[in-house]
């Protein structure tokens, strides 16, 4: 049995992805997290550890017999820009303090989430891994300096390094109190049901990268086991398709219909003079020609999310 460490394993897309491998024979999961907690039913098979970031003895001893580690801890977009000096500390030195540790004890392999907007902000045009990030938010430049201390210490063959430039995933959280309904479809589907619009903040023109929540988890469980040797230098984009906010919108309200029994007004800024679609293209070619296949369900992610909404607002 495979032993693995999530941190953040209590988060959005960490809560998903333990849900996900606790359901596999082969894995025995520990999840991090910075407050003691109880299990909730959904881990009840796997084992909790407080992660205390500025102790290298408890980062040495939270990573004792783990043979990898996915890290997903870290601070998101908007709290970044609020604090950046805290966006190096937490996404920067925390990963690099947690590497060290599981370098030192052994780790096999180490998993870190990054995000495609290190890339650009917007992301437009055609985007691989082979482009130059330039997106100099804090949340993007404290996700490249993580990337790096990961890449450099794989690159000194101190630990199998791995770096996930994840896209905008999206589905409902294993937890309706998880911080995640910033993010614009769960945004959406939460206005759906507690106003029965989904109003925009734009036009709706701007192309994104979607991923389902459930794709996301079985790329990273794809890359876990990927063999070394179809590593390579460890860097993979993972997204899933491309489609316009306002398309988007549009795939809620239908879903809405069906799940609700209502349509939701979309309401929208009106364009720009010369504001056009700029075309995306986040190419994922490294993790197709691994061997991954993609098998989410847009439509059962949205669906998913607008009950766990109805279900709360009822509640």
């Amino acid at each position: 049995m495979m032993k693995l460490l999530i941190t953040g394993g209590f988060g959005y897309l960490g809560g998903r992805l333990a849900e996900y491998l606790a359901r596999l024979p082969h894995y025995g999961l520990v999840l991090g997290t910075r407050h003691q907690t109880g299990l909730p039913l959904w881990a009840s098979s796997s084992s909790v550890v407080q992660t205390i970031w500025d102790s290298p003895h408890e980062l040495r001893r939270i990573c004792d017999g783990i043979d990898a580690v996915i890290h997903l801890a870290g601070m998101n977009a908007q709290d970044c820009a609020k604090d950046p000096d805290g966006a190096v500390e937490v996404n920067a030195l925390h990963t690099a303090r947690l590497l060290r540790a599981a370098i030192q004890q052994g780790v096999s392999r180490f998993i870190y989430l990054s995000t495609a907007h290190v890339y650009a902000s917007p992301l437009t045009g055609l985007v691989t891994e082979q482009d130059c990030p330039r997106n100099l938010h804090p949340y993007a430049t404290s996700h490249r300096a993580g990337e790096d201390v990961v890449r450099a210490a794989s690159q000194r063959g101190e630990i199998e390094g791995v770096v996930i430039r994840l896209s905008n995933s999206f589905g409902a959280p294993m937890n309706g109190e998880v911080n995640c309904w910033m993010l614009l479809v769960n945004d959406l589907c939460r206005q759906a049901v507690q106003t029965q619009r989904l109003v925009l903040r734009t036009s709706g023109l701007q192309s994104r990268d979607f991923i389902t929540l459930t794709d996301a988890c079985r790329a990273i469980g794809h890359l876990l086991l990927l063999p070394s040797e179809k590593l390579g230098d460890g860097l993979f984009n993972v997204g899933g398709e491309t489609m316009t906010v306002v398309d988007m919108a549009e795939m809620i309200q239908k879903r809405c219909v069906a799940t609700l029994g209502f349509s939701p007004e979309i309401i929208r800024h009106e364009a720009t003079s010369g504001e056009v679609n700029l075309n995306l293209e986040y190419r994922k070619d490294k993790l197709l020609s691994s061997g991954f296949v993609f098998d989410g369900d847009a439509a059962g992610e949205i669906d998913s999310t607008l009950c766990m909404c109805h279900v709360e607002r009822r509640g």
